[in-house]
């Protein structure tokens, strides 16, 4: 199958999401290349939509937004994700691999692109009054993206309905539960070196 045709494929996903999951898990039809490239699709669109949205609905200030720092708002809850939700789900009887779970993901993040992009475009000629549109469509696109993504967990896992939407909440805690201990980490190394920096002062000193 051509890249041209994944990426029609992966429309498809969004309009008729249970036929497709389905296929994507039993007919092999998903594409880690496609699901990257809807990620790094979906992050163009958020920098541009910070970047250039217009001045109604933009809160921004563009010229001190760093693009490569917006790119922690994206990747990264994208990749933890999909790493609390293996690690759960392993634990759950899920039938998803860790390829699975990144490719379902991916896939369910499509609506934001085809949302952010002429949300973009028509914010430039909204007037004040008219932003609730903007605010409209922008809700729209989430709530398909999370529909998409819980199609996509009930699919890969063989889950009913009651287990997917606990295991999606169990995986938000865990995104936490990461956040934490990570913070907690980073913490704990900085104190180790700022510990270990002023013994060696002391030291030098002495000396």
């Amino acid at each position: 199958m051509s890249l041209i045709k994944e990426i029609k494929y992966s429309l498809h996903v969004a309009v008729r999401p249970f036929d497709g999951y389905w296929d994507l898990k039993y007919e092999n039809k998903g594409r880690l290349r496609v699901a990257l490239l809807v990620l790094l699709g979906v992050t163009v669109t958020m920098i541009l939509k910070r970047q250039y949205a217009g001045y109604v609905v933009n809160d921004n200030y563009p010229l001190s937004l760093n693009s490569i720092n917006e790119l922690k708002y994206i990747i990264l809850p994208f990749l933890l994700w999909c790493i609390s939700n293996w690690s759960l789900t392993t634990l759950m009887d899920g039938e998803g691999k860790f390829r699975d779970i990144l490719i379902a993901t991916g896939y369910a993040m499509l609506p934001l692109i085809l949302i952010n992009i002429p949300n973009i475009l028509l914010s430039n000629v909204i007037t004040l009054r008219e932003s609730s549109f903007y605010y409209l469509f922008d809700s729209i696109g989430v709530i398909w993206f999370v529909w998409l993504l819980f199609i996509g967990t009930k699919t890969v896992h063989q889950y009913s309905v009651i287990k997917t939407i606990s295991t999606m909440l169990l995986t938000l805690v865990v995104m936490g539960i990461v956040i934490f201990l990570g913070l907690l980490f980073f913490s704990l190394i900085q104190q180790i070196i700022s510990f270990v920096y002023t013994l060696y002062q002391e030291i030098t000193l002495r000396k």
